[in-house]
């Protein structure tokens, strides 16, 4: 398992980004799973960066795992921030035009879609959060 520590702020979004890409070298996964992936840490780092902290911004551990049988990446986010399990909120009901539907949650009703298991918990002050996907 490799990761990365990063200062939980945007601008460091893409060094996480090339972090994941970077453990997929290999022709692990098609571009169309590549492109999911960069979505779905974009929607959570970002999340991370604009809501985790309320005054300095901290720290987040970004993990990545590849498993085999069936070939799977596991990413795990970890942060110190004031707890917040993202995938209890209702989901945003799509079938409601833009205008009608409340601001937010479309990012996490995304991430939902695009992976293949979604664990959160927090422990010792921390909350990790676990993205599983077949690639």
């Amino acid at each position: 398992m490799k990761e990365i520590t990063v200062l939980a702020d945007t601008s460091r979004l893409e060094e996480v980004q090339q972090f994941i890409r970077g453990e997929l070298k290999g022709g692990y996964c098609d571009e169309k799973t590549l492109f999911q992936l960069d979505l779905v840490v974009e929607e959570i780092f970002v999340n991370i960066s604009h809501y985790a902290y309320e005054e300095k911004k901290d720290e987040a551990t970004i993990t990545c795992e590849i498993k085999d049988n069936p070939r799977t990446i596991i990413i795990k986010f970890i942060d110190s921030g004031k707890e917040y399990n993202p995938f209890v909120r209702e989901d945003p009901d799509i079938t409601l035009d833009a205008k009608s539907r409340q601001i937010g949650g479309l990012g996490v009703f995304i991430t939902k879609k695009m992976v293949d298991s979604l664990d959160y918990f927090y422990k010792d002050g921390k909350n990790c959060l676990i993205l599983k996907k077949i690639i």
